[in-house]
């Protein structure tokens, strides 16, 4: 076989890494900013961020943030040497000691540890004490015993001669522990613990206990009609005092002491009427002030034959500060993008969000679909009708009979509206719903309206009818 060279060429694309760096900051969200940039400024001594400690050393005087509703200075980076407008404030110490001296609340102590604070105070034997220590770290964080008795006795070592007697004298003395309802099996046991615990001039206690031991999936279905006849009881009035006396217990005695996960949103960007326009501005407080290092600069400045690490950090801290400007930048054009768009939204709440993919508000800005999915996950809008993320006015569009498109928010806030408004003795069903809708001009199926109710967290016809 002959051997021969050949010349071909081919294109090929590549991602450098500044690129690269610039796509990861765009679908970061602004709490995962914040970590990066934290992380790079103790790997990069080139970079610092400027706060209000700097300028006070340096004698510079803090300039008061301003809005940019049309975009963002582009000043060159590097002669600048920093970019945004944010401050950071530092914890005191006697922040800190107070702190320490704070007293923790019931929740914080969880369930659990709140029935062994109350086992602990209670006079019992040995043994006992054990095998009710052995109920409360078999609870689930409601307050349930989702482990059988029998198991539990399978899992104790044979030579303790626990038997299941013994247990279930220990799950009595735990259901007696506050709060009530808790160790119970399931949902019919919790609610009759809490009965039980009612005075027994209780009015309707009886029929509440009757209902919670025996009918409770009647009850659940909202089976009025039936449940009406088991209890004898043909008066309406009579029948909701003991819905009501039932509804009133509580069905997770221990989420109360569940430990509270606060998530707080931080909007990126703030939507304002100004001179009866709809401006979208950046949200100066989420917005990092970064620069290059000025004495390691000036240091690299006088030694660049020595430069080496200090060069490239320098090149990385440069590249850092655009792609952060650049992020804020796109985030700021797709939201403007976004309000122009939706502007009958802000002035007349959702029924009048109109259709909106990620490809029409890329083709307006010339960006990549792509992109403006990364730019609206993770993004908020501060808006006067409250705090959005960004994907909220992207909605699919429904066919209307004069031949235009709803959106699927609109649909949705319809849909809604109508069932707040119905009446509850004769709740509307999803074909009477998608009627409705046709009436009014939209075209939906029923199947639709039961998908849309479904994501609103919102019942079917039958559980929400009541007497």
């Amino acid at each position: 076989m002959k051997q021969s060279l050949q010349l071909k060429l081919h294109q090929q694309l590549s991602l450098t890494p500044q690129l690269q760096q610039s796509i990861r900051l765009l679908q970061l969200s602004t709490l995962e900013l914040d970590q990066e940039i934290g992380q790079m400024l103790q790997d990069n001594p080139m970079l610092e961020r400027l706060d209000e400690g700097y300028a006070a050393e340096s004698g510079q005087t803090a300039e008061p943030s301003q809005e940019t509703p049309a975009g963002v200075s582009g000043d060159d980076i590097y002669d600048e040497m920093a970019w945004g407008e944010r401050s950071y404030g530092s914890a005191s110490s006697e922040d800190d000691e107070d702190r320490e001296f704070q007293q923790s609340d019931t929740a914080s102590l969880g369930l659990r540890q709140h029935l062994l604070d109350q086992l602990s105070l209670t006079a019992m034997p040995e043994r006992d004490r054990r095998l009710v220590a052995l109920l409360i770290e078999s609870l689930d964080e409601e307050g349930y015993l989702t482990v059988s008795l029998d198991e539990l006795a399978d899992m104790l070592p044979a030579e303790l001669d626990f038997d299941r007697r013994e247990l279930g004298v220990a799950l009595k003395l735990l259901q007696s522990f506050d709060p009530i309802g808790v160790g119970a099996r399931n949902l019919s046991e919790c609610l009759l613990l809490q009965l039980n615990a009612l005075p027994a001039d209780t009015p309707f206690l009886e029929a509440a206990k009757s209902v919670v031991r025996d009918h409770l999936d009647l009850l659940a279905e909202r089976e009025y009609g039936k449940l009406k006849k088991i209890l004898d009881m043909p008066n309406d009035r009579d029948f909701i005092a003991v819905r009501q006396l039932i509804t009133s217990l509580d069905p997770r005695p221990g989420a109360r002491y569940a430990p509270v996960d606060a998530r707080y949103v931080v909007p990126d960007v703030v939507v304002k009427k100004v001179k009866g326009m709809w401006v979208a501005s950046l949200n100066p407080d989420v917005m990092p002030k970064l620069r290059i290092n000025q004495m390691y600069a000036d240091i690299l400045r006088h030694h660049r034959e020595e430069g080496g690490t200090l060069s490239s950090q320098l090149q990385e801290a440069r590249w850092l500060i655009k792609n952060v400007q650049q992020r804020f930048e796109t985030i700021l054009r797709v939201a403007q993008a976004i309000v122009d768009r939706q502007r009958h939204f802000l002035e007349y709440g959702e029924v009048a969000m109109r259709p909106l993919t990620l490809r029409e508000i890329g083709d307006a800005l010339g960006l990549h679909e792509s992109t403006i999915s990364r730019v609206t996950t993770q993004k908020y809008m501060m808006t006067p009708r409250g705090i959005y993320e960004f994907k909220y006015f992207f909605g699919s569009s429904l066919a209307t009979d004069a031949g235009g498109a709803a959106s699927s928010t609109a649909i949705k806030a319809l849909i809604r509206q109508f069932i707040e408004a119905e009446d509850r003795s004769h709740p509307l069903s999803d074909n009477t719903i998608s009627d409705m809708l046709k009436e009014q001009g939209f075209v939906v199926a029923r199947r639709t309206v039961a998908k849309y109710r479904e994501m609103m967290n919102i019942s079917p016809a039958n559980q929400r009818k009541s007497v």
